[in-house]
């Protein structure tokens, strides 16, 4: 279960990364890379968001006090921090959306988490 601390962790390093991210990019830009390098502002504000409530689950589940199964456990931090990192890429990359590699990475992601986080359920319902 220790893996949760670790995505979350991870998340929150992320939020901070990205919250000063958008601060400069948006209060000190550069002239020439401004426009060019973050492209899409919107889908960053939405990764930042993404990266806080995955690190709020990671330590819900983390903080119940009760046995995981591991590799659940995985799939949510794995997967937590890799959908909000979607949002984070498509930010910098205007065609995005259009690779096919990263519609499998997202395809990928999402099912990692789907699974993870019914898995958690389950258990959730099964020990109350």
């Amino acid at each position: 279960m220790g893996v949760l601390l670790i995505g979350a962790a991870a998340c929150m390093t992320a939020l901070i990364l990205s919250a000063w991210l958008m601060t400069f990019a948006r209060w000190f830009p550069i002239a020439g890379i401004d426009g060019k390098f973050l492209v899409d502002y919107k889908t960053m504000i939405r990764a930042h968001v993404d990266y806080a409530l995955m690190a709020l689950f990671n330590l819900g589940f983390y903080g119940l006090g009760i046995e995981l199964p591991e590799l659940a456990c995985w799939c949510v931090a794995i997967g937590g921090f890799a959908n909000p990192s979607i949002f984070t890429i498509a930010a910098f990359d205007p065609d995005f959306w259009s690779k096919t590699r990263w519609r499998i990475f997202s395809a990928a992601s999402f099912m990692i988490t789907t699974v993870g986080f019914i898995w958690l359920s389950v258990v959730l319902v099964r020990h109350a």
